[in-house]
């Protein structure tokens, strides 16, 4: 490939040189549209500004534009208020496309020549969430940046050779900047501006391009299910996936689809990149990053991507081996104390996951009349199934004394929440004040809506029945099935939001049941409104049969 250093992105326009797709941009237009925006920085005075901007070619230019009239760069995590008032002080402009900020074509202004970047000086700050969830600024050289774009190339660059680079991440974030954005500037590789969040998605912009690579987070690559052209995708020059752990179950599933497994990255904003695996417990730093211990066991990083000098101490517990790979053993600033005794959510966390009923767990401690664990699990397929046949009870009572063997007795969990999946934030991470909120949380009374169509008037909904449903236990506990007078309450609910109904409830006609709904089935629902019978027909399908259909009869509402 055609390699530029990141510092001479802007010395010479290259119009043959090919940056993204949808739409198309070369590396000429880039630096013209770069350099103007530059000069329109410079005429207004700005030191230093804040970018979110979703399409990453447009990111690009507002990146090099800033560098290049020595402007530093903040990439706040999102837009939401209190974000802005946090970073506001710091800013003096926001250039997105949210309207009411700066845009990038209100900045153009006659473009000033082309020249290199200084790589001590320019400067530029990610903001990442912590492990509590307090928002931290990570400041950041291009001398660090330019660094790892050049090890990632070192490593991989043969293999992607012109592949077309498709991502399903945010290039606010280290992963999604550097390998959707800087690399592949760098690299002379083309990609598709937008994020891509669905894995048909994927496919789509996939099929599009004879050579690609796709930049993906564990939560996209766990849910790219069978209803996908695999053969078509095999074709695809590697996967990379960061942000948080890949369960091994969907590592599996890739390499046995796609004939080579996931490439992980493990890394994060303070960090950059240490270290990538391919199917296997152990990581291999990058090889630059020197690593070593402190007496606790933790991680300590020297790298190429820090500060010349630094030394990262991370909370990372690790087992170092002899090749100087490792392995990583849980996060040391997750140990919390009961009645004195220090426990390791993380190694809990890993023992739960063993089980085979249990694909992802989460602990936390719920501070009640006394502390106490409690534990959010995604169920495998397993574990629904065990769910279904003997009952949250069983299946919790059965989690409980697979631990014991891991764990004292003060250490079981006492709280579970059965979840669809964890909800993790834009960085792929659940900070760990939210897990403790959701322990806490009431169980859920209503369906997850997960699509919405209108048609005439007409509504069709594709609902998820939450696993932990409030209902479920009562109806029945040893095997848990969606109570009739739920159904018929949810068809209302719903009805009268989507098809604003007043009325009060009037009664029920040719009311069925044919089919039982359980924990964690996906569930079409059906909503037509006759206004002058006053009649709610509702009718619940699964994918083979109707489970459920009837009428409701609402009242006139009187003014």
């Amino acid at each position: 490939m055609n390699w530029i250093k990141l510092e001479h992105l802007l010395l010479k326009a290259q119009p043959l040189r090919a940056v993204s797709f949808a739409p198309a941009l070369d590396h000429a237009a880039l630096c013209e549209q770069a350099l103007s925006v530059a000069a329109g920085l410079q005429a207004r005075g700005v030191r230093s500004v804040a970018v979110h901007l979703q399409d990453a070619a447009e990111l690009a230019i507002a990146l090099l534009a800033a560098w290049r009239a020595g402007v530093s760069v903040l990439l706040p995590a999102d837009l939401q208020g209190q974000t802005r008032q946090r970073w506001a002080g710091d800013v003096d402009l926001w250039l997105t496309d949210q309207p009411g900020d700066t845009r990038l074509d209100q900045l153009q202004q006659p473009p000033l020549p082309g020249a290199a970047l200084d790589l001590d000086q320019c400067r530029l700050s990610l903001c990442t969430s912590g492990s509590s969830g307090e928002p931290k600024r990570i400041d950041k050289s291009l001398r660090q940046l330019a660094n790892e774009v050049e090890a990632l190339e070192g490593l991989w660059g043969t293999d992607l050779g012109k592949a077309c680079i498709i991502g399903s991440v945010a290039t606010q974030h280290i992963y999604g900047l550097l390998f959707r954005v800087l690399w592949p500037l760098c690299a002379g590789r083309a990609f598709v501006r937008k994020q891509l969040a669905f894995p048909e998605d994927m496919q789509r912009a996939s099929r599009e391009h004879p050579a690609f690579a796709w930049v993906a987070s564990p939560a996209l690559l766990k849910r790219m299910g069978d209803n996908l052209d695999w053969p078509a995708l095999s074709a695809v020059r590697r996967v990379f996936s960061s942000g948080g752990a890949l369960p091994l179950e969907a590592a599996q599933s890739l390499e046995q689809r796609l004939q080579q497994w996931p490439t992980e990255i493990l890394g994060s904003s303070e960090t950059g990149g240490i270290a990538w695996r391919q199917g296997d417990v152990l990581w291999q730093p990058f090889a630059a990053v020197e690593l070593s211990q402190d007496s606790d066991g933790a991680l300590l990083i020297a790298s190429p991507y820090l500060p010349a000098g630094h030394i990262e101490h991370t909370a990372d517990a690790a087992r170092i081996a002899a090749d100087g790979r490792f392995e990583l053993l849980g996060r040391l600033d997750r140990i919390v104390k009961l009645e004195e005794k220090r426990i390791s959510l993380p190694m809990l966390e890993q023992a739960l996951v063993a089980h085979e009923w249990v694909a992802e767990a989460r602990l936390g401690v719920v501070q009640e009349n006394r502390a106490s664990l409690g534990a959010l699990l995604v169920l495998s397929d397993a574990g629904l199934f065990a769910l279904r046949e003997h009952g949250r009870r069983g299946l919790t009572e059965s989690l409980r004394e697979h631990l014991k063997a891991h764990c004292e007795a003060l250490a079981l969990p006492r709280r579970w929440r059965l979840l669809r999946q964890l909800p993790l934030n834009s960085q792929g991470k659940l900070p760990q004040a939210e897990a403790d909120a959701l322990l806490i949380a009431p169980r859920p009374k209503a369906p997850e809506v997960l699509e919405q169509i209108e048609t005439n008037g007409e509504w069709s909904l594709q609902l998820s029945v939450p696993p932990d449903l409030a209902y479920f236990s009562g109806h029945f506990p040893k095997a848990p099935v969606l109570p009739g007078v739920v159904q018929v309450e949810w068809a209302l609910n719903l009805g009268r939001q989507l098809l604003k109904l007043d009325g009060a409830f009037a009664g029920m006609e040719v009311l069925k049941f044919q089919q039982l709904v359980r924990p964690g089935d996906e569930i079409q629902l059906h909503l037509r409104f006759d206004a002058e019978r006053r009649k709610l027909y509702f009718a619940y399908r699964n994918d083979v049969a109707t489970c459920s259909s009837g009428r409701i009869l609402l009242g006139v509402e009187h003014g």
